[in-house]
């Protein structure tokens, strides 16, 4: 990325400014950018964690697999998912805060005896299924940011910064060739102008 400027003090302060402002913004971008990787490692293993979980319970209750044929299809189902945002390193995440579940009325006198149990084993595996869904939005979310974040320190730390200090020495430079230039020919001016007068003198 070419940085456009003029060779003149005006272009030396706006580049400066612009400097400045990179330079004092890039140590936040950084801490940003490493709470970020750390935040999407957490929400990747409580994801993984979660499902790791369901798999267990769904191996615990494999003994009840030939009593689910006579569990009624369509007796429990989840009804709304209530989330909350919150802020993770400056970023809005999802975060569960419950889930409302529909069971349809069933006569507890005429269904066998386990299936108040049933209820809640499903409750219990639909619970950690959805809380490890969300867990792994909040990790896609924050490692989409993660990599915003690290596009622009690379950004101001490769690109911009050095373009910036580069222009700066560039126009220094021209500035200093120009004093220098200019005092070197109003030397030849006032020794042309001695000279001059000495002639005159004769």
């Amino acid at each position: 990325m070419a940085i456009k400027f003029q060779y003149n003090k005006t272009s030396l302060t706006n580049l400066g400014k612009q400097l400045k402002v990179r330079q004092k913004a890039l140590p936040t971008l950084k801490s940003k950018e490493s709470a970020l990787r750390a935040s999407v490692q957490t929400a990747k293993m409580e994801a993984a964690r979660l499902l790791d979980e369901l798999e267990k319970a769904i191996k615990e209750y494999d003994y009840l697999s030939r009593l689910w044929n006579e569990f009624e299809p369509g007796l429990i189902s989840v009804k709304d998912v209530h989330l909350r945002t919150v802020k993770v390193a400056g970023v809005r995440t999802p975060e569960l805060v419950n889930v409302d579940y529909e069971v349809k009325p069933f006569n507890s006198f005429q269904k066998p005896f386990w299936y108040t149990d049933g209820v809640a084993i499903l409750q219990k595996l639909a619970q950690l299924g959805i809380e490890s869904e969300v867990y792994a939005e909040k990790s896609r979310i924050l490692e989409f940011q993660r990599k915003k974040t690290t596009q622009k320190v690379n950004l101001y730390e490769k690109v911009q910064i050095p373009g910036y200090q580069e222009a700066i020495r560039k126009i220094k430079r021209f500035m200093e060739d120009e004093e220098n230039l200019s005092k070197a020919s109003s030397k030849i001016v006032k020794i042309r102008h001695e000279l001059e007068e000495e002639e005159g003198e004769q």
